[in-house]
């Protein structure tokens, strides 16, 4: 029987509808991006042609071809131009709210001397009223060009920045955020004077230090924990600084390329601000947030809730942070050995090693990471014995608890593979090398810096990841420069021409997944960022160069172009 024309028309119309209905359509892509170099770290391509993404999410990485056929009319085009690109940068070990604060306070990071930092006071007495507090933060006196003529082991003294500031009370915050520089006023508003004759200090804090002449006067320099006797009478910030502050943070990140960034200690009042904020659609950079180990009732609080994992990605509390002992600028790291340039000081555990075994042992119950901050070699083995201890007292040995030791900056040798022994993720910052090096000899000797300071490419190799950073407002947030550190081993005036320990060097490929995806993965977030791989979050950043293949000599004039976080151009440097 032959079918008449209309119903064979009308069958073959069904049919092809039927069709088309069971064959799976291809998803449209929102952007598109092209035109140059693009860094997967994604092991099964390491470098693609394209990228195509959907909203927030990467639905395409590979060949331009292949990606042009998820594009429309509506999908916007990004050509690279020949720039670079690679998964959005993330800052592995920060102080979120210290970033914006450093915008609005006095920013003494580039000082180079003690009368820079008098200057800057001078000039800020003149904008505020008499009796209020001048904060600032960022001086570090073994950078300085020249120091004063008056010091006390090797700090200024407060004579010259009080004479400027009679009427207003100051503290400046050392650049590690370990120590404290006062005057005269903030000193008489905190009750701090000259030793008594029978020369017991009624003002002394175990785990800090209230440094004095041999007079018994106090210098200004309050070391670790007794920087709580000037800050305890700082007034509180308001409000509207907080929300200004959290969203120069922001910008400054986007700015530097940065889409995530590990907060390294908040408190209650931080987390209701944080909360507020992404309440308000304010939240656009991904914070991974570490209660402080301070307030033990704020975790004890959360021991009973258990983390918050974000189902938005913006603000995850999963962790805490514990500060177990000072920084060596200040020689407040924590030493097995004393300090070659200060004999018989061995710097300040600033929290009982009690204290991290059970933190240990209740963040394995309820679900937490702990990361312990440790620069002195005592402080690494102390935490790392601590940590030992609490995987074998709850036989979770082999738990995935990715507990982390932040900075691990001088470590004894034989404490070095106990790392990938334990399962625990060093968080280094690598520009602290660049910056603190030259002097950092001087404190611990030869021998003890090449044995175990900075020990990147001997941890890589013992199986272990390292989470790269900053240290923000410890250093700049710029993560060229962290980079630029990684694989030269100099400062960043170029210097020495070898590097320092050059064999620790990393290579520029462990260096980019130090900050994408081993800084991931040091937050249980490899599977959703870190890499351009198809279903993860859309965080990219765009380089003017290929920071992969220009001259070493040529890394720092590296600039970040373009920041895109979750699908969306957040930075464009015009």
């Amino acid at each position: 029987m032959q079918l008449r024309p209309t119903l064979f028309y009308l069958l073959s119309t069904v049919l092809l509808f039927l069709s088309s209905c069971s064959a799976p359509q291809k998803e449209s892509a929102t952007v598109l991006i092209f035109g140059g170099p693009i860094y997967t770290v994604d092991t099964t391509q390491t470098t693609v042609a394209a990228v195509a993404t959907k909203d927030s999410i990467v639905l395409f990485a590979g060949s331009l071809e292949e990606a042009e056929k998820y594009t429309t009319e509506e999908t916007v085009r990004i050509d690279l131009k020949g720039r670079t690109m690679t998964p959005g940068l993330i800052e592995g070990h920060g102080h979120f709210m210290g970033l914006g604060y450093n915008e609005l306070n006095l920013d003494l990071l580039q000082t180079t001397s003690y009368q820079e930092i008098i200057d800057a006071v001078a000039a800020a007495v003149e904008k505020v009223a008499p009796g209020e507090w001048i904060t600032g933060r960022g001086w570090h006196q073994s950078k300085w060009s020249e120091m004063p003529e008056d010091t006390v082991h090797g700090f200024q003294t407060h004579d010259l920045l009080s004479a400027v500031s009679p009427d207003n009370p100051v503290y400046l915050r050392h650049a590690s955020g370990h120590a404290g520089f006062a005057n005269a006023k903030a000193m008489e508003i905190a009750g701090v004077g000259l030793l008594p004759k029978d020369g017991v200090d009624k003002l002394a804090i175990e785990g800090g230090e209230v440094m004095r002449d041999g007079l018994g006067r106090p210098t200004g320099i309050f070391n670790e924990r007794a920087m709580t006797l000037i800050t305890k009478h700082i007034p509180e910030s308001t409000p509207e600084k907080d929300t200004k502050a959290f969203n120069l943070a922001v910008a400054a990140c986007h700015k530097n390329g940065i889409t995530s960034f590990h907060d390294a200690g908040i408190g209650r009042e931080t987390i209701a601000l944080y909360r507020k904020q992404k309440k308000a659609g304010a939240m656009n950079v991904r914070l991974y947030a570490m209660l402080t180990g301070w307030e033990k009732d704020l975790l004890e609080e959360w021991y009973g809730k258990g983390p918050e994992i974000d189902p938005d990605n913006r603000l995850t509390i999963r962790s805490i942070k514990l500060n177990c002992d000072g920084a060596l600028g200040s020689r407040g790291a924590w030493l097995l050995e004393s300090y070659s340039d200060r004999p018989g000081h061995f710097g300040h555990e600033t929290l009982p090693m009690e204290f991290v075994r059970s933190t240990a042992i209740k963040g394995l119950q309820n679900g937490f990471q702990v990361c312990a901050h440790a620069i002195g070699d005592r402080a690494n083995r102390e935490i790392l014995d601590r940590y030992e201890v609490a995987l074998k007292e709850i036989s979770l040995a082999n738990a995935d608890h990715r507990f982390r030791i932040e900075h691990a900056q001088h470590l004894h040798p034989d404490d070095i593979p106990r790392f990938a022994a334990l399962n625990v993720i060093p968080a280094m910052q690598a520009v602290h090398m660049s910056s603190d090096r030259p002097w950092a000899i001087d404190r611990l000797g030869e021998k003890r810096i090449k044995e175990g300071a900075y020990m990147w490419q001997t941890l890589l190799k013992s199986g272990v990841p390292i989470v790269n950073g900053t240290d923000v407002p410890v250093e700049p947030i710029n993560p060229i420069a962290s980079f630029y550190a990684s694989v030269s081993r100099k400062t960043l005036k170029g210097t020495p021409e070898n590097g320092y320990e050059p064999d620790q060097k990393m290579t520029r490929e462990q260096a980019l997944r130090s900050y994408t995806l081993d800084a991931a993965y040091g937050a249980f977030e490899e599977n959703i960022k870190g890499s351009i791989t198809k279903g993860k979050l859309a965080d990219f950043t765009i380089f003017d160069q290929d920071l992969m293949t220009v001259a070493e000599n040529e890394l720092l004039d590296t600039k970040v172009v373009m920041t895109i976080f979750n699908g969306k151009v957040v930075f464009e440097k015009k």
